[in-house]
């Protein structure tokens, strides 16, 4: 099969092509599973609107609705974790990024606030943004991913994400904003280290590894690899749940490479 820019070369298909859902019922559709990802790699690349899809990847409605049911079903978050699953654990780097939030991404019907229906969309100085919170493992590669309204702290969702992972004997690196006591004391009570720079104004300082400190760049390194995605690099999504499916599927692509 002939490669098209924004789309998986046969080495990267070959790596996920067993980990899509058989079809139920009925005869499989035209185009097959590596068409329609690559129809979705193709919008999340290019930023552009879905009824701009080439036609090429046939009705856009149709690449739309296959895009549906895999975020519902969890099948692009399954396939991030499952080529994933060699991770290198001796330093994992946890921050954020904030993302614009374009203003089509607005409207949608307000709901209870759980993490299916909350928006995550907060005001700052910014504007409308989106947060990003990722650890990465030793080798740069995304482990996990939170959503939360541009508004919020970083330190808030620490430690929820940590609690899903195994750290012990694991060196966590954060910048300042995770320096809280609360942060602190909750990676050494599950038998981890941490390498984190204290605030200018904190009372009770502690040493710093500088020299370790440095491998944090590889969660920067990482974010702005997914940015070049551009519809993870501005929120076009007004449901919090498809514009994380993006970023599931811009990881994948890198993780792959």
């Amino acid at each position: 099969m002939s490669q098209r820019r924004y789309e998986l070369t046969d080495e990267q298909w070959e790596q996920i092509r067993d980990l899509f859902p058989p079809y139920r019922t009925g005869r499989p559709p035209k185009l097959g599973n590596r068409s329609m990802f690559n129809a979705i790699l193709w919008i999340a690349r290019s930023g552009a609107p879905w009824r701009d899809l080439p036609e090429r990847y046939g009705s856009w409605k149709t690449v739309y609705s296959r895009f549906c049911i895999w975020r519902d079903r969890g099948v692009l978050s399954n396939i991030f974790h499952a080529v994933n699953d060699e991770a290198d654990h001796e330093n994992l780097s946890i921050d954020s990024t904030s993302i614009r939030a374009h203003q089509h991404s607005a409207g949608a019907k307000k709901g209870a606030l759980n993490h299916e229906n909350n928006q995550h969309i907060g005001v700052s100085r910014g504007g409308k943004t989106t947060k990003i919170h990722t650890i990465v493992d030793g080798l740069g590669n995304p482990l996990l991913f939170e959503l939360t309204g541009g508004n919020k702290y970083d330190s808030l969702p620490a430690c929820d994400m940590l609690s899903r992972l195994e750290i012990a004997e694991i060196n966590i690196l954060g910048d300042k904003a995770y320096g809280s006591q609360v942060i602190r004391e909750y990676i050494t009570a599950r038998g981890a280290s941490y390498t984190i720079p204290p605030r200018e104004n904190i009372k009770n300082s502690w040493k710093v590894d500088w020299y370790v400190y440095k491998e944090r760049h590889l969660v920067e390194c990482f974010f702005s690899k997914l940015k070049h995605f551009r519809r993870v690099a501005t929120r076009y999504d007004k449901l919090a749940i498809s514009f994380l499916a993006f970023v599931y599927v811009a990881s994948v692509f890198k993780l792959t490479q």
